[in-house]
């Protein structure tokens, strides 16, 4: 039994420990014989998923994008039983070094097929040469720079969740109509926050508005003060938190210790999860908007899945989770159809196969690898609004995919230069 991949007891896992992680077989999936054995090779399909699995991001995803991802294991079993699948957990601790090591690892002596998951923006780039020089499908979620999606993007990466454009477009584009019209930003010091800043920055600017400055803090920082009294200094009318995980979560409650959300100034978050509410509680994240690609609350389709999800994991799943069992099941999916765990084949099929589940009903990969699909602009309700465990959301409007995503025409991914040529 394993605790912190979320194990169930319903499922029978096998363990064993290697130098970079656990490597975890679904029991039943093990055992199974299948057809065609010859075209998957070492007669596995093997995915490995690695994230944050004990610090500050591993709420979001962590152990369960694990579980996530079993599921999706199970599910695909029920339509196809003989194929034999393993998946492989590490925890990259946010080191884009060790995230490397793993990964490569990985490809070169343990045959993994594909990675899904990452979690950090960092880790991401760091990885992204290594899956495109090893010609390995790489499937992110949960990683928010748009350079992975543009100057650095690679036939063999895709996006399944979300990018820092998609976070911050159409909220900043609503609030500056809306009066607030100029900003200031809180964010982490690495890949992601950095970016985020710059993209939303981008959007200001064509807006018509404009951004009074940003502070950066480490990974992981617990003291906000100097930070909070900066941006209240700026005179700011948004003060934009460009974080996630702990970071958040620590940020907005001294935001409000220090009687910040009583002031003039209006806290955007424009990465929180679900998670973060439930950390931060309804009264201290009340009011708090953020722009997320799922919410397990918007259908009974997503109900049904939250439902099964919570069983095994005493929790409501967050985007990026959900994000990880739509991206296993579809590689799946794709690898079935194909015959094959080959990677050019497993991705042409990818790329014909519409999603055909509940996170992203009908959604296709556009040419930059993306997965297009709706956004949602949500806003966190008030304690007393809140009638159920998790139920954390208001749904304020549907952002189309046709308006959630930097058109084709302003992107910089090398592969739309390659596919015209």
């Amino acid at each position: 039994m394993v605790d912190r991949a979320g194990a169930s007891k319903s499922w029978p896992i096998r363990v064993c420990r290697s130098a970079f992680g656990l490597i975890l077989t679904l029991g039943a999936v093990a055992c199974a014989e299948r057809s065609q054995a010859g075209d998957f090779s070492g007669d596995v399909i093997r995915i490995g998923i690695i994230n944050d699995q004990a610090g500050p991001l591993s709420d979001l995803a962590g152990p369960g994008s694990v579980v996530a991802a079993k599921m999706a294991v199970e599910d695909f079993q029920k339509a196809t039983p003989g194929l034999k699948v393993n998946i492989v957990v590490a925890d990259h601790q946010n080191k884009p070094d060790i995230g490397a090591q793993i990964v490569r690892k990985w490809f070169d002596v343990d045959g993994i097929d594909m990675v899904a998951d990452v979690g950090n923006s960092a880790v991401a780039l760091a990885i992204q040469s290594i899956a495109r020089d090893k010609n390995r499908i790489v499937i992110y979620s949960a990683v928010g720079t748009t350079e992975i999606g543009g100057r650095q993007c690679s036939p063999t990466g895709l996006m399944w969740l979300h990018d820092n454009y998609n976070l911050v477009a159409g909220s900043v584009r609503r609030l500056v109509s809306q009066g607030y019209n100029s900003w200031f930003f809180i964010a982490s010091d690495y890949a992601f926050g950095r970016n985020m800043v710059e993209v939303s920055q981008r959007v200001l600017a064509a807006s018509g508005a404009k951004s009074l400055g940003a502070v950066f803090h480490p990974l992981g920082n617990a003291d906000y003060s100097s930070f909070l009294l900066q941006a209240q200094a700026s005179k700011a009318k948004v003060i934009a938190f460009a974080n996630a995980g702990e970071q958040l979560v620590t940020s907005m409650k001294q935001w409000n210790e220090f009687g910040m959300n009583t002031g003039p100034q209006k806290a955007v978050a424009e990465l929180m999860f679900l998670t973060d509410v439930h950390a931060m509680g309804p009264e201290t994240a009340k009011g708090l908007t953020t722009v997320t690609a799922w919410y397990w609350a918007l259908n009974e389709a997503t109900r049904a899945f939250a439902q099964r999800f919570y069983k095994l994991h005493n929790a409501m799943p967050t985007a990026p989770q959900a994000a990880v069992y739509s991206a296993v099941l579809q590689y799946l999916r794709a690898a079935a159809a194909a015959g094959t765990d080959e990677t050019n084949a497993v991705l042409e099929k990818m790329r014909s196969m519409p999603v055909d589940d509940f996170y992203a009903p009908g959604a296709r990969l556009r040419a930059d690898n993306k997965l297009v699909h709706d956004f949602y602009l949500v806003e966190v309700k008030k304690p007393a609004d809140v009638k159920a465990p998790w139920d954390y959301y208001s749904v304020v409007e549907t952002i189309p995919a046709e308006e959630a995503y930097l058109p084709l025409s302003q992107s910089e991914c090398p592969l739309l230069k390659t596919s015209q040529n």
